[in-house]
């Protein structure tokens, strides 16, 4: 998410060999910069071989490339999703957050399209709501938006709106935006509403997924908040992140093992720092890590 890990801290692990493996992306299906086929294109040129795009509340990204033969040849597209959930206690969580990633749904499942259909309308409520905050402290920022070509199903967020304020010389990056404007407390922050973690994970295995943590860095000093999410059903724990340092990712290894949840990693791309291929090789995935996945979620057409 931008704000919180746009860049690669120092110290972060040399991958030892180029990841085949990407199980954390955005499109513009959602708040990343790249069309679906843009990113698949990018995505398979960098050798990876096995993707999931993670659009939030959205498996259009998906759909497309699925069912449009976008896919390029030799790379295997895992259904994904990432789901924002509202977590109760939210000062103890970054921006009362934890976000929880699905892998394998069936993409026709009807229930989960209308819970995440839910989702995108209260983005798409807050959105505007963002949009009239920064107005009435003399940021009106309403034309650029709409010279972002945004669709009327996308799972609106705020990097699009920091990349207005960028478009309007009111920041100089996203990370500049969600710092002074729209993060936590800032000027433009509207809270979030709809799903809470529990909804998030019985959605996603209702409708036959793998759902796993992302980027919970801190997890081996909330064990506790682990074990009360795997009793849900949590099946998974983002091990591998890029940009995070060898101690971390075996602290994050370590946890997963003990706790019998599936590893997963990827990017987080979103496409505001450059090519995919920079932020490809900040990432190492082992390819064993694919393996476990594969036997852990279901395969789709």
């Amino acid at each position: 998410m931008p704000g919180r890990h746009a860049t690669a801290p120092p110290g972060a692990a040399v991958p030892p060999a180029p990841s085949t493996i990407d199980l954390h992306s955005h499109t513009r299906r959602s708040d990343g910069v790249l069309e679906p086929t843009e990113l698949v294109a990018q995505v398979a040129a960098a050798g990876v071989r096995l993707l999931a795009i993670t659009d939030h509340d959205s498996l259009a990204g998906y759909r497309e490339l699925a069912r449009g033969g976008g896919v390029p040849p030799g790379l295997e597209l895992i259904p994904g999703v990432e789901i924002n959930a509202v977590a109760a206690g939210g000062d103890q969580w970054w921006e009362g957050e934890l976000h929880i990633l699905g892998f394998g749904m069936d993409p026709d499942d009807a229930a989960f399209e209308a819970a995440l259909s839910a989702q995108r309308s209260q983005r798409r409520r807050r959105f505007e709501q963002i949009l009239e905050r920064l107005g009435s402290i003399g940021l009106p920022i309403d034309d650029a938006v709409e010279e972002l070509a945004i669709g009327d199903d996308d799972a609106l967020g705020r990097p699009t709106v920091a990349r207005a304020l960028m478009a309007k010389g009111h920041a100089m990056s996203v990370e500049d935006a969600f710092q002074r404007l729209l993060g936590h407390g800032m000027p433009g922050w509207v809270p979030r509403d709809g799903l809470d973690p529990r909804e998030a994970i019985e959605a996603i295995l209702q409708a036959g997924g793998l759902p796993s943590l992302a980027h919970f860095g801190e997890a081996r000093n909330r064990v506790g908040v682990l074990r009360e999410l795997k009793s849900i059903g949590l099946g998974g724990l983002e091990v591998h992140y890029r940009g995070w340092d060898a101690a971390r990712v075996e602290s994050m290894r370590e946890v997963a093992d003990s706790l019998g949840l599936v590893a997963t990693g990827g990017t987080d791309y979103h496409g505001d720092l450059g090519p995919y291929a920079e932020a490809h090789a900040a990432l190492w995935i082992p390819p064993e890590v694919g393996d476990e996945f594969r036997r852990a979620v279901p395969s789709r057409p």
